[in-house]
C-alpha cells in the first residue's frame, strides 16, 4: 500500500539522495575492478544512458507534435479578438523577461564556476560563436522540414510546427479530422512521457552515483548555487515582475492577490503540474478574484498551454550552470537563442512533470552543449519544478487579472471582498 502511495517525485528524491551517497562512498574507495568496471562504467553508464537516450528520443516528436497542437487549438483568438492578442503578448514577453533574469542572475552567481566535468565527456563540445545574428534569424526557417527534424534543429522545428498548426486553425473545420489525429498524437506523447519518466529514479542513481564517484565533495556546493539562483530567479520574477505589472496596470493589492491565490499555488507546488490544478486556478480566478467567466475560460487554459515562466527559468539558469561546469563560453549570439528558443519552446511545453526536463533538452541541443550536464540537475529539478509551477500558474492568474482590468470583466468587490472582512472583524 505504502509503495502505491509513493509519488514519482518521492523515488526520484530518494534516487538522488542514495546515488549522492553511493557515490560519495566510491569516491572515497580506492580503484578496482568492480567499481570502475562493473559499477561506474558499466551498471550505471547502461542504466543512466538509457534513461538520456529516452530523453533525446522524446525531444523533436513532442516538440514539433506539442506546438502544433497549441497552435491548432489557438483558433478562439479570432474571437476574443484584442483578449487574444493581450494575452500571447503578456505570456511570450513575460516568458523572455524571465529567461533573461535567470540568466543574468546565474552569470552574476557562476554556479558552474569551480567545478570542471570537462574529462567526464569523451567529445570537447563546441559552441559557435562566428553565426551573425541575421544568418541565426534565417537559418530559423527551415529549407527542408523533415531534414531538420533528422538533424535535430529545434529553431526550425519549432517554425515548422507553429505554422503547421497556425495553417489548420486558419483553415477551421474542413482539417478537424487532423487537428483531432495531432490532438490524439498530443496525448500519446504525454503518455509517452510519463513511461519514460518511470524510469527516472533508477536514471537519478546511476547518473548522480556516477557523477560524484568522480567529483566527490565537490560537486555539492555548485549545486547548491544552481538551487538557489533558480530560487531566486522564481521569486524576483514573481516579485518584480509580476507583482510590478499587477500594480501598474490594475492598481490592484499585490499582498490581496496572494493571499486568495495561495490555495492553488499550494496545489500547483504539491503536484507539480499546470494542467492538474487547471480546475483550481480557474475556480479561484473566478469566484475569489472577481474575473468574469468569459476571460478567464480563455486565458487559465492557454496559460497552461503556453505561459511557462518558472520553466524558463529553470533552463536559462541551467544552460549557464552547464556551460560552466564544462568550462564554455556563451557568446551573444548562443544566450540570444537560448531566449528564444526557450520562449518560443514555451507555446508547447505541457504542463505536466518531467516535459521541463526535455524542453531543457532541446536548449542544450541548439547551442551545442552536452546533454549530460542534465545528470547533475535531475535529482534537484525534481524539487524545483514544484516551485516553478507555482510561478507559472501565479503568472497566468495575474495575466487574466490584467486583461480582464482592460476589458471591464472585474469584479474588484469580489477581489477585495474577503480582506474587507477579515479587516471588521
Amino acid at each position: 500500500m505504502s509503495n502505491k502511495k509513493m509519488g514519482l517525485t518521492t523515488k526520484i528524491f530518494i534516487g538522488l539522495i542514495i546515488g549522492l551517497i553511493v557515490g560519495l562512498i566510491l569516491n572515497k574507495m580506492g580503484p578496482s575492478y568492480f567499481r570502475d568496471t562493473i559499477l561506474v562504467n558499466g551498471i550505471f553508464e547502461l542504466v543512466g544512458r538509457i534513461f538520456l537516450n529516452g530523453i533525446r528520443m522524446m525531444v523533436v516528436p513532442l516538440v514539433f507534435i506539442s506546438l502544433a497542437n497549441g497552435a491548432a487549438s489557438m483558433s478562439d483568438i479570432k474571437k476574443l479578438g484584442r483578449v487574444g492578442s493581450k494575452t500571447m503578448a503578456f505570456y511570450l514577453i513575460t516568458t523572455a523577461v524571465a529567461i533573461t533574469i535567470a540568466i543574468i542572475l546565474a552569470s552574476v552567481v557562476n554556479p558552474g564556476v569551480g567545478l570542471d566535468m570537462s574529462s567526464l565527456v569523451k567529445t570537447e563540445p563546441t559552441i559557435a560563436e562566428s553565426k551573425p545574428l541575421v544568418k541565426v534569424i534565417t537559418d530559423m526557417v527551415p529549407t527542408n522540414p523533415v531534414a531538420a527534424m533528422a538533424a535535430g534543429e529545434m529553431l526550425q522545428i519549432i517554425v515548422f510546427a507553429l505554422l503547421f498548426g497556425t495553417g489548420l486553425a486558419a483553415i477551421g473545420k474542413k482539417v478537424q479530422p487532423v487537428i483531432d489525429i495531432l490532438d490524439q498524437l498530443n496525448d500519446l506523447m504525454m503518455k509517452m512521457v510519463s513511461i519514460v519518466m518511470l524510469l527516472a529514479p533508477y536514471g537519478v542513481f546511476c547518473l548522480i552515483a556516477k557523477t560524484f564517484s568522480g567529483l566527490g565533495f565537490a560537486a555539492m556546493a555548485p549545486l547548491a548555487k544552481y538551487m538557489l539562483c533558480v530560487l531566486g530567479a522564481l521569486a524576483i520574477h514573481a516579485g518584480l515582475t509580476y507583482t510590478g505589472m499587477l500594480v501598474a496596470f490594475t492598481k490592484l493589492n499585490p499582498i490581496t492577490f496572494f493571499k486568495k491565490f495561495s490555495p492553488a499555488m499550494s496545489v500547483a507546488f504539491s503536484t507539480a503540474s499546470s494542467g492538474a490544478t487547471l480546475p483550481v486556478t480557474l475556480e479561484v480566478v473566478e469566484e475569489k478574484l472577481g474575473v468574469n467567466k468569459a476571460i478567464s475560460s480563455f486565458t487559465i487554459p492557454l496559460g497552461a498551454t503556453i505561459n511557462m515562466d518558472g520553466t524558463a527559468i529553470m533552463q536559462g539558469a541551467a544552460t549557464i550552470f552547464i556551460a560552466q561546469v564544462y568550462g564554455i563560453d556563451l557568446g551573444l549570439n548562443a544566450i540570444l537563442t537560448v531566449i528564444l528558443t526557450a520562449t518560443l519552446a514555451s507555446v508547447g511545453t505541457a504542463g505536466v512533470p518531467g516535459v521541463g526536463l526535455i524542453m531543457l533538452s532541446m536548449v542544450l541541443q541548439a547551442v551545442g552543449l552536452p546533454i549530460e550536464g542534465i545528470a547533475l540537475i535531475i535529482g534537484i529539478d525534481r524539487i524545483l519544478d514544484m516551485a516553478r509551477t507555482a510561478i507559472n500558474i501565479t503568472g497566468d492568474a495575474v495575466c487574466t487579472l490584467i486583461i480582464a482590468k482592460s476589458e471591464g470583466e472585474l469584479n474588484e468587490a469580489i477581489y477585495n471582498a474577503e480582506v474587507e472582512e477579515k479587516s471588521i472583524a
